[in-house]
């Protein structure tokens, strides 16, 4: 079987590209990865270096979502079907929308990481102003979901979204996303340290969240420091609290080691399609405070202490109660550990990507 993958380098979607291609590989399916956004730095490309037999073509054509990208969409569209012409997979697994309805006579999955509509809809509680921009962006987006042979969400809520923006796709289905767990330390003793991960210009992260209250133990948000808007946001570095910490960007080993070391992982994301670094946190064995959002209930239910989306207060109260109670603190800790191994594996997901594949392929192209 031979898959061609496409994923963007400026974000979360790396990540779960980095997860889907290691697992297809390991089961033997030939893999053509082609990634857009901008070339990936020599950090973020060094798991290709374990797999060498992966066909790997970077290139930096923008992505949908960014403004004035319709010309690097028709080029880049162009771009891959060639590839496609000269590779002869068997199936796409897309992480764009646009390439959905591309002339390929063989099957399309694209994958729904999160869109324009949705985001900005959960963000501001109303559609985002129409302009030419806009229309073209629904329209490309609206195009290749009903063109997919299947469409895959990461989650009920982002699936029912798509639905409610764009329409309901011939085929759609969710498929959790998974993280490897031995990436992750689970058995380092616990610091009494609050950890978030999101710049706080980012206010679908929210991170900002974690300045507007005194907090009942050190926070550290990593990632905080990376926009040029910072300065003239609300807080500036002279009025941050004593016991806030913002850290740079971190690589992977880094970021492995801060998820061991906190006790409680703050999830304050306001829109969030799925979430990676609660489930990185979970296979660390933190504690999770979340946002009470429909995705982190479908996802982290029962396992995760909530507080009220985008309320400072109530998320201090949280954080206070796993604070002074350790034993509290290690039961949630545990809940999210044993949750996040049952239910969110890349072992797991690609068993369920492989099973798609193969309903989607003749039996004689999946079986060779």
């Amino acid at each position: 079987m031979h898959i061609l993958v496409t994923a963007d380098t400026l974000g979360g979607v790396w990540t779960y590209t980095r997860e889907l291609v290691t697992g297809l590989v390991c089961r033997g399916v030939k893999v053509t990865l082609v990634s857009f956004g901008d070339i990936p730095s020599a950090a973020q490309a060094r798991w290709l270096d374990a797999l060498p037999q992966v066909d790997f073509r970077p290139t930096a054509f923008k992505l949908e979502w960014m403004q004035d990208s319709e010309g690097d969409m028709e080029a880049s569209s162009d771009y891959l079907a060639q590839v496609i012409d000269e590779t002869r997979p068997d199936l796409l697994h897309l992480s764009q929308y646009y390439y959905g309805s591309l002339a390929a006579d063989v099957p399309r999955v694209v994958v729904a990481h999160s869109d324009v509509l949705s985001w900005w809809s959960a963000l501001h509680e109303h559609p985002p102003a129409e302009s030419a921009w806009l229309r073209w962006y629904r329209e490309s987006v609206a195009r290749g979901l009903a063109s997919a042979t299947s469409v895959i969400a990461p989650s009920r809520w982002m699936l029912q979204q798509i639905e409610i923006h764009y329409g309901k796709p011939q085929q759609g289905a969710v498929i959790y996303n998974g993280r490897t767990p031995t990436f992750f330390n689970p058995h380092v003793s616990k610091e009494d340290t609050i950890l978030s991960v999101g710049r706080l210009w980012d206010i679908g992260k929210n991170a900002g969240l974690l300045l507007r209250e005194d907090m009942p133990a050190p926070v550290h948000i990593v990632g905080a420091d990376r926009h040029p808007e910072f300065q003239s946001s609300a807080f500036t570095v002279e009025e941050l609290r004593s016991n806030i910490h913002l850290e740079p960007q971190q690589d992977e080993k880094q970021m492995a080691q801060l998820f061991s070391r906190a006790g409680i992982y703050a999830a304050t994301s306001r829109y969030e399609p799925f979430g990676l670094a609660p489930l990185e946190a979970a296979l660390s064995r933190c504690a999770i405070v979340a946002s009470d959002i429909p995705t982190f209930r479908e996802l982290w239910d029962d396992t995760a202490v909530f507080f009220r989306s985008d309320d400072a207060g109530d998320l201090r109260s949280a954080l206070d109660q796993l604070v002074r109670d350790s034993g509290l603190r290690q039961h949630y800790a545990n809940l999210a550990y044993g949750h996040a191994r049952a239910k969110f594996t890349s072992a797991r997901m690609i068993d369920e990507y492989l099973e798609l594949y193969h309903s989607l392929m003749p039996a004689g192209v999946a079986t060779r």
